[in-house]
């Protein structure tokens, strides 16, 4: 899931550093959930880590981070527009008169939802991509060594494009609507309902407010989408290997009787460590560039 902000419009500029800011500061934690989720080679997070730093380096842990950073200004734009003008056209309130007027949970839910949901189809594309990219644990650069099966992004999804045909960028983008769905509307909830039981009715949150109730909120969220994250990232490995899996039901089932139900909880932990930094300052950030647009 994206490094997400507050429900407030913002210029689309604010948006992609803060968004930009985040995945940085994040991408490394998801190498590493990423690899946990779709390999068995790898003992723990600590025996991930080390691996991938013997082997490739601390370049390892930034693989497929350029597309993701180039895409990020337009995903964030498509969440942050939707849920805003979902919302408006759920309560009436501009957002300034939501400072006076709070919308209800719901709304805020169902506006969350909707940006996710519409998200989730955008960003399928670069998601699969960077999952590829990711999985890729070829050593340091030796002479004579083996090529990498994709040299970059362009090349991984020509590749793919190629192989598995135009439905093949968009493997797993059911699992991937499913799981940031209902987390995102989950996701704003959270962060609307701390930042009003610690900041004085029609004020703005403070700093601090923004950072707890960010960090949280990104625990959360994560925590409810793990397992569907589990099942999208696998099923967007299964294209390197024909008829891996027939589809979403048949990932989970095959899953569970092959590695038991904890499979669907592997990365929660890296999920959850990195979902408060990253989040937190994605809001805060997102906050302060906010005030620099006014």
């Amino acid at each position: 899931m994206p490094p997400m902000s507050t429900p407030l419009c913002g210029e689309p500029e604010s948006r992609g550093k803060a968004g930009a800011l985040g995945l940085v500061l994040g991408h490394p934690f998801d190498t590493v959930k990423v690899r946990l989720q779709t390999q068995n080679k790898y003992q723990g997070i600590m025996d991930c880590m080390v691996k991938t730093y013997r082997h490739e380096s601390l370049l390892g842990f930034f693989k497929g981070m350029s597309f993701p950073i180039a895409s990020v200004a337009v995903v964030n734009s498509v969440l942050f527009g939707c849920y805003s003008n979902a919302l408006l056209a759920l309560t009436a309130t501009s957002h300034q008169e939501r400072r006076a007027q709070p919308p209800s949970y719901t709304h805020v839910f169902v506006a969350g939802c909707t940006g996710g949901l519409l998200q989730a189809y955008c960003l399928a594309p670069f998601d699969l991509i960077k999952v590829r990219l990711q999985n890729q644990t070829e050593p340091r650069a030796q002479l004579g060594g083996p090529p990498p099966r994709y040299r970059g992004p362009v090349h991984c999804a020509a590749c793919i494009l190629r192989e598995e045909g135009p439905r093949g960028l968009f493997r797993g983008a059911w699992a991937l609507m499913l799981r940031d769905t209902p987390t995102l509307g989950i996701y704003f909830v959270t962060y609307e309902w701390l930042c009003r039981q610690y900041t004085p009715e029609g004020q703005t949150p403070s700093s601090a407010t923004v950072l707890v109730a960010g960090g949280f909120a990104g625990i959360a969220s994560w925590v409810t989408a793990t397992p569907l994250d589990v099942v999208k990232s696998r099923m967007q490995m299964a294209g390197l290997e024909r008829g891996a899996y027939q589809g979403m039901l048949d990932c989970i089932v095959r899953s569970a009787r092959q590695e038991g139900l904890g499979v669907f909880f592997r990365g929660l932990l890296i999920n959850s460590a990195r979902a408060f930094p990253v989040n937190a300052v994605t809001f805060l950030s997102y906050e302060h560039l906010l005030l620099a647009w006014a």
